[in-house]
Parts: structure tokens; sequence; C-alpha cells
């Protein structure tokens, strides 16, 4: 599931368990000639031809924005730039989707022991490991712009040491952003009202069940691949998602009632590459992939705004009734919440991070480009 959080740190790929650094970079150059000597070159590797060996991987499918647009874009894209600047160095592409060599769990441990060179990460599930990539998921309702979120954390992990310090931790170079389109609420029941919240049971798993703290509802674990099921057998009676993973799951069939709420666009992580990878590869590849991470997000984002209209459309065609919350509901309901964000950066602050500071630097970032946030997060007393 894409939106679920995983408890607990990960394993690492194989079953082989995490020590110290250097014994994770032997079990990673152990990997990598295996990988090699079986036709999948996961690690640098220059010919007499100048050709550069990577290899690109997701734990899902490409036919999600951000992983579908590491095929589309940064595959096709990047020996097309380095032959139009007159560089000597050419990539060949190992492309692994799908969960071929690593599942949802793994994300983060993939690219870090480098069983793939650059791939997708889901912070969202790395609570533990980079708990200020997560600062989005405890301030709701401050913006749906997920361009903007993208953005800003594409310059905070150029700018803040903190940020980029997460994924050096972790053996890797973050390359570009992914983002999600805002949540609204998707249930078998109308709802004209927060009131009307009160005593169900809604499908908001990890970070996003705390959204739901103050309405009278009950939070409800879950994921995409079993929201129908759920909703169908009674276990919940609907569900907080982004409207651009609905169709394909079939959830307006169970969940006829969409009620456009806007808590908010996520940063879900992004597109890495291991360190030692980067740290081989010529300068010449290196400014490629550093332009193609940019390039990275919009694209993603692109994609995101075609796949809403185009979703929301096909939903209502089938029968789905959309109601937008009026904005005295949404405050209504933001003036349940406790204040999620101060008790997030308290509990982080006392695990070594500067989640305060964070905090402060990503809303200051909101305001100054233009967006209104119903709530200033930063600016609440901490508990």
């Amino acid at each position: 599931m894409l939106l679920s959080a995983r408890a607990g740190g990960g394993r690492l790929v194989g079953g082989a368990v995490r020590e110290a650094r250097n014994t994770r970079r032997g079990v990673c150059r152990a990997a990598l000639a295996l990988l090699a000597g079986a036709g999948l070159p996961a690690a640098l590797a220059a010919d007499e031809t100048t050709t550069i060996h990577l290899t690109v991987a997701s734990s899902h499918t490409t036919g999600l924005p951000w992983v579908g647009v590491m095929h589309t874009l940064v595959v096709p894209e990047s020996n097309k730039r380095l032959a139009a600047m007159g560089s000597p160095y050419r990539i060949r592409w190992t492309e692994t989707y799908g969960g071929a060599l690593y599942g949802y769990a793994h994300t983060l441990e993939a690219v870090e022991i480098g069983l793939t060179d650059i791939g997708w990460v889901g912070t969202l599930w790395e609570l533990s490991k980079m708990p200020l990539q997560n600062v989005t998921y405890y301030t709701p309702f401050v913006t749906d712009d997920y361009n903007l979120i993208l953005e800003i954390f594409n310059e905070l992990h150029e700018t803040e040491p903190a940020l980029i310090d997460a994924w050096t931790a972790q053996n890797q170079r973050f390359l570009g952003g992914s983002a999600v389109d805002t949540y609204h609420l998707m249930t078998n029941f109308p709802v004209r009202s927060v009131d009307d919240l009160r005593g169900r049971k809604i499908l908001a798993p990890g970070p996003s069940a705390a959204w739901l703290e103050g309405t009278g509802a009950v939070a409800v674990d879950g994921g995409l691949t079993t929201y129908y099921t759920q909703i169908q057998t009674g276990v919940a009676d609907g569900v907080l998602t982004i409207l651009t993973g609905a169709p394909p799951y079939r959830i307006h069939e169970v969940a006829p009632y969409i009620t456009l709420v806007g808590i908010g666009a996520q940063l879900t992580g992004g597109m890495s590459i291991n360190l030692d990878t980067w740290s081989s590869l010529p300068e010449d590849v290196q400014k490629v992939l550093r332009e193609l991470g940019e390039e990275y997000s919009r694209a993603v984002a692109a994609e995101l705004e075609s796949r809403f209209e185009r979703g929301l459309e096909q939903m209502q065609a089938e029968g789905a009734i959309v109601y937008e919350l009026p904005l005295e509901e949404r405050l209504k309901w933001l003036e349940r919440l406790p204040n999620i964000a101060g008790e997030w950066a308290e509990a982080t602050e006392k695990r070594g991070y500067p989640a305060k500071q964070v905090l402060r630097i990503y809303m200051d970032a909101v305001r100054k480009r233009g967006g209104k946030p119903l709530r200033d997060w930063d600016k609440l007393s901490y508990p």
C-alpha cells in the first residue's frame, strides 16, 4: 500500500541484518558483483566505449506517476542530453520496476546498499529514519498545491543540512521530490458537515489517522489495494484518500460520495541515487542527472494534474456524487484538531532532529510563495 506507514526499521534486502556502515558496504559490493555476473548491471562500470551501466528500479509499477516518469523522462532524456553537450559518456540503463528487485518496505535500503543505483524512495514509510521529510503529514490544511510542495522541498534539499543529511546517512543523494494530490473523503454516506463523521469508521492509514482526531470518527488502517473490500464488507464506512489513486481500484463503486475537503498535498519521497555510485560518476553525467531530478518533479506534478481531472470526471460519469465541503465546515474540522504539528515536533526533537526549525522553514516557504494555510502550525505554542 502506497499510503500506509511502516512501523519500525527496515531490514536489508535478502534478509541480511544491518550492522555497521562498513558491513553494509561489504554486503553492497558482494550483491552488486553477483548482479553484474547475472546480467543485471547495478553499479557504475565504465568500459572502453565510455558506457556507464546504471540500474533504475522501483517497488511499484510505471503506472504510478512517480515511477512512470523515471521511465518516460529520466532514462530516454539522459543520453540525449549527454550527446547534446558533447559528452563522451553514454548510459546503458537496466530498468526494473514493479517490485522485481525489492518490495515497498525496502525502497530506502535498496538504494542504500546499491541493489539499484537509482530508485524511487517512499519517505512516507520512513517515519523513524527520515522524520523531517514527513513534516507535511503533520501539517494538514496548509496547501493543496503539489507543485508548491515539490518546489519547496527540492529547494530545501539543496539548502537545509538536516534534510540533506537524512539522505547522506542512508548512503544516497536526493535528486528530485515526489508528491501526491490533496486528500479528500470518499464515503458510502453523504457528508455535508464535519459532524456527519461522528461514529463513522474511516480508513486513514499511518500519520493520516491524526487528521481525524476531534471529528468523532474512528480511524481504520488499510491501503489502496484493500480499501474496496474493507468498505464493501463494512470494516469501514469510507476513506481519506487521493483521488488520483481511487479510479483504478474502483473505490467509487462502494464509496460513491466524494467530499472535497482539501486536507493537503503531501511530499511522499523522491528519486535518489546511491552515494557511492554518484561519487563515481563523471561530472557530465552528474550534471545531467541533477537537471533531470528537478524536471522529474515537474513531470510528476503535471501527470498528477492530468490524472486528477480525468479521474474525477470518470468517477462522476460512473455515478459518484461530488460535494465540496464549505469553508466554515473545514474550519470547524480544523478547530477540533489538536496541535498535531507541535506534538510531532516535540517528539522528533527528543530524538535529536531539528523538527521545530524544519516546521518553521516549511511554513515560511509556503507563505512566501503565496500559500494561505488555514492554520499556521509553526505559530502555535508547543504542547
